[in-house]
């Protein structure tokens, strides 16, 4: 998938003009900082239209940021997906919280939030205490299992867990003990045919 194909993508999601004049801007930070910093691979800063914005905004399928809620984004790197989806958001009732551990890329987000205008907090660690969140998403974070971990012994019931995961999804599905109260749906991704999401509804 091109950049055009990406945008005429981003743009069936309603992302506004203006979305877009801040998804260019962050794209051109993005790869200025990446140029001394390793935020994302660099086979990728050619594709990332499509290999990170779209990949990041297609999660937008499953919920709707017109509707109070908190979302939390555990590891979110170079803001993938949460900080695409606090961009696309303009409810201020729909709050955003990116999780990161390093340093280096939080000074990346908070620049990026800060010279944007975005409504989206920034923690550093996940492990520290309770999360109050109605919706978690996850890229690159850990492994499946932790993830459900962190899902059991620290965040409110109810709540939707959205992971973006390779072709080896069902695999590490079919590894996990799961409860009763965790239902899951297995989705093809709009920008790998390997890829999938991983939606997850726990009661």
């Amino acid at each position: 998938m091109d950049d055009f194909e990406a945008k005429k993508a981003l743009k069936n999601f309603k992302f506004t003009d203006n979305d877009f004049i801040k998804l260019d801007i962050f794209v051109n930070e993005l790869l200025k900082f990446n140029s001394r910093y390793n935020l994302i691979s660099k086979n990728t800063e050619k594709s990332i239209w499509s290999r990170h914005i779209l990949d990041s905004a297609q999660l937008l399928n499953f919920f709707s940021t017109k509707k109070e809620a908190k979302l939390v984004d555990f590891g979110t790197g170079a803001g993938f997906p949460g900080l695409i989806i606090g961009l696309y958001n303009k409810n201020p009732e729909f709050h955003v919280k990116l999780y990161e551990k390093s340093s280096v890329k939080r000074d990346f987000l908070n620049d990026i939030v800060k010279k944007l205008n975005l409504n989206i907090e920034i923690e550093e660690n996940v492990y520290k205490c309770n999360i109050n969140a109605d919706i978690v998403v996850s890229r690159a974070f850990k492994k499946l299992d932790e993830i459900i971990k962190i899902s059991r012994e620290m965040i409110n019931k109810p709540h939707k867990l959205l992971i973006l995961k390779g072709k080896s999804a069902q695999d590490e599905i079919n590894k996990l003990s799961l409860d009763h109260n965790y239902s899951y749906k297995l989705k093809d991704s709009m920008t790998d045919a390997d890829s999938k999401i991983i939606a997850f509804d726990v009661t």
